[in-house]
Parts: C-alpha cells; sequence; structure tokens
C-alpha cells in the first residue's frame, strides 16, 4: 500500500554530505517515489546549499515553531530531487554558517538548539503544508527528537493521529549529548528528563530519547543491528536499545549506482566492465600518475579513501605501513582528512616513500572515483562500520576490499577461499596492527601467486548488485512494522 512519506535529515547528496547519512537520504526517497509513494525530504537549509544552484523557491513566510521557551520564525524553501520535493527550513541564525555541524575545528555550542528546532520545524511544516504523513523517517541524532515530539507534544492532535515514526541510526558513536542547560529550550517537559528517556548523566541525549519514543527503529546492516545490541557495540545505550529489541532491524544500505558505476562513470579517465576491463587498466596508470607512483601496471595498488577518525582504524594501520611498503611490492593511494596527527602523518608519506605512496590530506571527488577505479585493492580498518559505502563501490570497480570483519563490511564482503577461489574480498577479525599486515600481505600474494582467484574474484565483486530498490523494500516492511506498533501503543 502506498504511503505517505517524510525523511527529516540533516544531510542529502546532493545538497549536504558529511558521510553515509547524506547518501542514504539523497537515495532511498528517489527509490520510494518510483515505487508510488508520496514522499518528500526536509533538510535545514545551510549557508553552502545555494538557493539559485538548486532554484528554491519560497513556499512559507514566515512559519513559527513552538519551542519550550517561546516561538521561533523560519522561512521555507522548495526544491526537487529527481521528482521528490524537498523543504529547506530557512533560519539565519542557526543554519546560516560554513559548516553543518562545527567550524572546522570544534562543534557549534548550540547545536542542542539548532537540531531541537528543526526537528519541531519538521513536525510544524507538515501541518502548513496540510501533509499528514504516515510515516516520518528521522535520522541520527539531529533530527531525533521527532519521534518524542509526535508522542509528547502532537498525542492528541488528530493531524498527526496516524502518524507513526522510524528511527534510523547511522552512527551510533555520535548520539546528540548536551548539557541540561538547553533542555527548557526543546520543551519535552520535565517529567521526560529522567534515566530512561532524555537523561544521562546529567546530560541530554537525543538518541536516548528517540530509542524510548520511536514506533520502529533500524540500523544500517543486520550485523550492526545485533552489535548495538551489546556492550560493546552500544556506545553505552545498550540497554535502551535491548529494552526495544523486538522494534529493532538492520538493513544494508543501497548503493546509487548512477554516481557509481564504472560503466557510466563520467569521472574516470576510461570507462570499462567485464566484458573489457581496459579501461581499469587506463585508470590504475592515471592513478599512479596522479599520485606520483612508480607508473608500472604490474604493481597491486592499495587504495583508502575515509575520514581519519578513531573509528576507521587507521590508529592500527599507522605503525605497520612502513613495514608493508618495506616487505611488499605493493603501493598506497591515501585520500582523507580528519583528525590532525593522522593528517599529518599519512600526508607525510609520500616524502618518505615516494613512488611507493601516494596521499591527499582533503576530500576530493574526483580523485576518490579515480582511486576506487585504478586501485587493485581497498582497504578499510574499521573498529566499528555500521554498513560502509566504500567497499560496495570497491566491489562494482573490480576493486577487491580488505575489510575488518564488522558491521556493513561483514555483511556485504564475502571472505575469499582460498581453496576454492571464492569470495569477494578479504577479512581480518582482530582489531590490532598485525591482523591488518598479515591480511594486506594475503591480498598481495593473491594478486602475484594466485592471479587467476584475483581475476575470478574480481568478476565477482563487479557482478554483485546492492541496489536500493531491494533495501528499499525492507523500508517499507519496517513502515508497515512502525504503523502496526503505533496502533498498539494508541
Amino acid at each position: 500500500m502506498t504511503k505517505k512519506i517524510l525523511i527529516a535529515t540533516s544531510e542529502a547528496v546532493p545538497f549536504a554530505k558529511t558521510g553515509g547519512l547524506g547518501d542514504v537520504c539523497g537515495a532511498l526517497p528517489k527509490v520510494l517515489k518510483q515505487n508510488g509513494h508520496d514522499v518528500r525530504i526536509v533538510l535545514p537549509r545551510y549557508w553552502s546549499i545555494d538557493k539559485n544552484k538548486y532554484q528554491l523557491k519560497k513556499i512559507i513566510s514566515p512559519m513559527g515553531v513552538q519551542m519550550g521557551t517561546g516561538t521561533v520564525w523560519c522561512e521555507v524553501l522548495e526544491g526537487v530531487l529527481e521528482g521528490v520535493p524537498v523543504y529547506f527550513i530557512d533560519h539565519e541564525n542557526y543554519f546560516g554558517r560554513a559548516g553543518i555541524y562545527d567550524d572546522g575545528k570544534r562543534e557549534y555550542p548550540d547545536n542542542a538548539e539548532r537540531f531541537g528546532f528543526f526537528s519541531k520545524a519538521s513536525i510544524q511544516l507538515c501541518k502548513d503544508l496540510g501533509f499528514s504523513p504516515d510515516i516520518i523517517h528521522s535520522n541520527d541524532w539531529q533530527t531525533a527528537l521527532i519521534s518524542a515530539y509526535l508522542k509528547i507534544g502532537e498525542a492528541h492532535d488528530s493531524f498527526f493521529q496516524n502518524t507513526a515514526s522510524v528511527f534510523s541510526i547511522h552512527n551510533i558513536a555520535y548520539q546528540g549529548v548536551f548539557p541540561a542547560s538547553s533542555y527548557s529550550f526543546l520543551g519535552l517537559g520535565d517529567e521526560n528528563f529522567n534515566e530512561s528517556k532524555f537523561e544521562s548523566y546529567d546530560r541530554i541525549n537525543f538518541m536516548k530519547g528517540a530509542i524510548f519514543y520511536a514506533d520502529a527503529i533500524s540500523t544500517v546492516s543486520p550485523t550492526h543491528a545485533e552489535e548495538i545490541l551489546s556492550p560493546i557495540g552500544g556506545n553505552g545505550i545498550a540497554q535502551y536499545l535491548q529494552r526495544r529489541r523486538d522494534d529493532v532491524c538492520g538493513i544494508l544500505n543501497g548503493a546509487d549506482y548512477d554516481h557509481w558505476n564504472p560503466e557510466t562513470d563520467s569521472l574516470i579517465p576510461a570507462n570499462y566492465s567485464i566484458s573489457n576491463m581496459e579501461g581499469k587498466n587506463i585508470c590504475k596508470r592515471e592513478l599512479q600518475k596522479e599520485f606520483l607512483l612508480e607508473e608500472d601496471p604490474n604493481i597491486p595498488i592499495v587504495g583508502i579513501v575515509s575520514r581519519f577518525a578513531k573509528q576507521k582504524g587507521f590508529e592500527l594501520l599507522a605503525p605497520v605501513i612502513k613495514s608493508i611498503v618495506q616487505n611488499m611490492r605493493v603501493q598506497f593511494v591515501i585520500l582523507g582528512s580528519g583528525e590532525k596527527n593522522l593528517e599529518d602523518f599519512f600526508g607525510g608519506l609520500p616524502a618518505k616513500y615516494p613512488g611507493r605512496i601516494g596521499a591527499w590530506v582533503g576530500y576530493h571527488n574526483k580523485k576518490a572515483h579515480l582511486i576506487e577505479a585504478g586501485a587493485d585493492f581497498f582497504l578499510m580498518p574499521s573498529l566499528y562500520e555500521p554498513c560502509g559505502l566504500n567497499q560496495i563501490y570497491s566491489m562494482k570497480y573490480g576493486t577487491l576490499p580488505i575489510v575488518r570483519e564488522t558491521g556493513g563490511l561483514k555483511d556485504s564482503v564475502e571472505q575469499y577461499d582460498e581453496v576454492l577461489g571464492a569470495g569477494t574480498g578479504f577479512h581480518f577479525e582482530a582489531p590490532n596492527s598485525d591482523a591488518i599486515y598479515y591480511t594486506v600481505g594475503w591480498a598481495i600474494s593473491t594478486y602475484y601467486d594466485r592471479p587467476d582467484h584475483f581475476k575470478v574474484m574480481r568478476e565477482r565483486g563487479m557482478k554483485t548488485n546492492f541496489c536500493w530498490q531491494d533495501a528499499a523494500k525492507e523500508y517499507e516492511a519496517l513502515y508497515d512494522r512502525a504503523l502496526g506498533r503505533k496502533a498498539a501503543w494508541s
């Protein structure tokens, strides 16, 4: 049955992106629209979202949003994403800034107010539009309060009588924890500031409240859905997820093959396919040129495109990358930014190992596509990875992933079987430097010593299809579950 769906998010490609959240919220609505649903997106209108570029038009001015300490006024702009209406909450003081969550060095101190307001504004938007959704689908801490607002402030409003809430956890490490001094502005009621709902060590925890109030909860891979129920994977809130475990599910992200497909990618030097791989050889040559590596088609390249954050495991790679390039005939290409010490370390490697390691500190979309297309392997040593997308892109580009066995990495990459030659990549389990060293060595030895296996694995990876259509069907089933849970609560 078709539904009216509002997807509330702080990021959606192409308007705003810092990570996988933007990819998901830019892709899923388009597929739901294709499936016949009346789906709409709501985003903050950040300073970086150009009104003229996206042909945004003002549709509501002003719009009053009732917060705990009074009414906050804003405007609403409208754009479109491949037929999906996209609404932008425009408030200069909250969102007219260069960064989304921070100024490049530290988080904005008023993030609780900024995104609490955005969550409440998303609900007010529905009323002002006369759009009574069946589902409001919120994503991560930035829109976590929507589930609570529906149950607290809108509980007796007939407009939302049949509206169920779905809350998706994309990264449980970021829960939206803020000083209690912001609580009165949010207007959630003193009775909700307690251990089972929003209170966490005398602070506010947005995600905790969503876990209590949402009708259904999802995360972005089946394995990660199990991991977050454990004390280690739950990042301090596993016990609250355990209370809702029957309402928690994992849905593996799809990949947007409109943008990540070697047969059609306009950002790479040459296109290619399983039946004609010459383009990949051209991409490898251009990758070696771009990053000043020794130009030799027979040397395998390990690619990295990532944030330099503790989660991503690069502190474990740092102690052994020197031994890897000294003991193995291999090249590395590294693209990333994040923690300053890791930027300095990886950014300085090309000077120490010229021709063997190339690096670019920062993010560059064209270089990211070139790495996916030109590398032979793609390394993701994450300590945890809710889903991950680069391993999925890599397989489509014939670039074999080397991954730690966690979350979506485990769910999407099939372990290499050295006897049968089966698999689509290489797993390691232990979160330590030795495991990275020996697994990279295993992959490199496969490249040199078992080229027939390498070729078959590459072809198998290129045939994988993690399409959004499959994921959308699971979300549709989740929406039905949420509606059933809502009815049971009513």
